[in-house]
């Protein structure tokens, strides 16, 4: 039988729009979180979507120190506007033994400073978003799009009509266009067990990756 994927405990700090968001999908995924933010209303507002929410100045180590940071898989800093705060959040965690930090930023000078200081991922929710935005803009059939860097992404096309039917090995999209499937979204469910000769369905989403100019041709073919 295959191995169920362990439950991981985060700890989530700052709690705007993208905090809130981390920490409540997390807890949907059936993972457990702590939310940490140092304004009393939004600890309340999250408390009863997290396993525990705490109220503290996260700048502060000594409150960080309270928390058991080695204790979680997963720390998220998620105050982006201020920098220092960043700073010294990412700094207090290294300080604690944090296992894996991933900090917010809205810059790449801010990401490359606390990547320096000791962040293992950085990411750049605004920025993310409006990639987005635009490539689902660019095509009706764009339901999502990562942006991998170096003109690499990942995106999710409603299966065209031309498509529904077909075997995956005779849509010939590697040849065609230079882009792979990697999974296909059914029904709500995300197939990633896929054979050549699987056939696409009506309602299909395809997960297809390549470089940047192949997933525009593809979407707009």
């Amino acid at each position: 039988m295959p191995r169920r994927p362990r439950h991981k405990s985060y700890l989530v700090i700052g709690l705007g729009h993208f905090g809130q968001s981390v920490a409540k999908t997390l807890v949907d995924m059936g993972h457990e979180v702590v939310a940490v933010d140092n304004d009393p209303v939004v600890v309340d507002e999250i408390k009863d979507h997290v396993t525990h929410a705490v109220q503290l100045d996260a700048t502060d180590v000594s409150g960080l120190r309270e928390l058991g940071i080695p204790s979680f898989d997963r720390c998220v800093v998620g105050r982006g506007t201020s920098l220092e705060d960043s700073i010294n959040i990412v700094m207090g965690l290294k300080e604690l033994d944090a296992r894996f930090i991933v900090a917010k930023a809205m810059t790449d000078r801010q990401a490359r400073i606390l990547e320096k200081l000791g962040a293992d991922h950085v990411v750049f929710p605004e920025r993310d978003m409006g990639t987005r935005v635009a490539h689902s803009l660019q095509s009706p059939r764009v339901m999502d799009y990562m942006d991998l860097g170096r003109d690499l992404g990942i995106t999710e096309i409603l299966a065209p009509v031309s498509c529904q039917g077909m075997a995956l090995r005779n849509l010939e999209l590697r040849q065609r266009f230079g882009i792979n499937v990697i999974a296909v979204r059914r029904g709500g469910e995300l197939k990633m067990d896929l054979g050549p000769d699987d056939a696409v369905e009506e309602g299909d989403v395809l997960v297809v990756a390549g470089d940047a100019a192949s997933l525009e041709a593809f979407s707009e073919g």
